[in-house]
């Protein structure tokens, strides 16, 4: 039985992660206190004294807007700390299983990002995370780097949860309706991670939920199947004024992943419709 060691347990797509793995794996997670991945003695050595044959890492500094003005922190977890990582993968062997995201991309294709794309980031947090994936690409002979978006689950604060929060308190919501992506449900990411770790893949894979919508078309069919009387109206990113850039367009496209692992993940809508089932059935 393979051991699986899952750095930022406590986080949304760690906790599913864990969850779909339990069974088939001795599964070892970690979470901030108990290995801050900014020390690099600190990873090698647990690293070195678990042996765990792979190593799946799911910690990232995720603040967007706040990167903006935390640039040390933004690199000093999703730049330097993934190099620690990588560099006691190396010395003991495992296989690494870095999560990565779409915002190393601008948005300006108007199309379906693939692997091999230009990366430009617009943003700290997307300059932080590109470097995160550099050093991984540099450092290991053998590695899976997973970009995703617009990731949402049960284990934390999401676009999802906030749209219900916000439902309950406003009479009307005001959304984006300028930038473009795929909800990707985390324990549907999640089962792709195994998918992947279970075959001998290597190198950057694109994996996401299926179709696509704006964060406004999102937001409108959350509160439809929540029976939410909210109003929802669409502005531009502009009327925001938000600190960090996004890309306008980042659909991935999952050819890769899909004609390798022989799966393919739903289509967003659906996923979302399970998502809100399961949390009504728990109400």
């Amino acid at each position: 039985m393979k051991k699986i060691l899952i750095t930022g347990a406590g986080g949304m797509l760690a906790q599913d992660v864990d969850a779909v793995l339990q069974g088939s794996c001795e599964i070892i997670t970690k979470g901030e206190h108990d290995l801050d991945i900014c020390h690099g003695d600190k990873v090698c050595e647990i690293i070195d004294n678990l042996r765990p044959d792979i190593v799946i890492n799911c910690a990232a500094y995720t603040q967007v807007d706040d990167c903006e003005t935390e640039h040390e922190k933004a690199f000093a977890v999703n730049a330097e700390g993934v190099r620690n990582i990588a560099l006691a993968c190396r010395d003991q062997g495992s296989l690494l299983v870095h999560i990565s995201t779409d915002y190393v991309f601008d948005g300006t294709k108007k199309e379906s990002y693939r692997e091999t794309d230009e990366t430009h980031p617009l943003s700290i947090y997307g300059q932080s995370k590109l470097a995160g994936e550099k050093f991984v690409r540099d450092i290991l002979k053998r590695f899976v780097i997973i970009r995703s978006l617009w990731l949402y689950g049960r284990g934390g604060n999401n676009f999802v949860a906030t749209i219900q929060k916000l439902a309950q308190e406003k009479a009307e919501l005001r959304v984006v309706n300028d930038q473009t992506g795929t909800p990707t449900y985390t324990r549907d990411l999640a089962h792709a991670i195994k998918a992947m770790i279970g075959g001998n893949h290597q190198g950057i894979y694109h994996i996401s939920n299926q179709g696509t919508c704006t964060w406004y078309e999102f937001a409108c069919r959350i509160v439809k199947l929540t029976n939410s009387p909210v109003k929802v109206i669409p502005i531009s990113s502009d009327e925001i004024k938000r600190p960090a850039k996004r890309p306008t367009y980042s659909v991935l496209d999952c050819s890769r992943f899909i004609q390798e692992s022989g799966m393919e993940l739903r289509h967003w809508d659906a996923a979302l419709q399970e998502y809100l089932h399961e949390q009504q059935a728990e109400v």
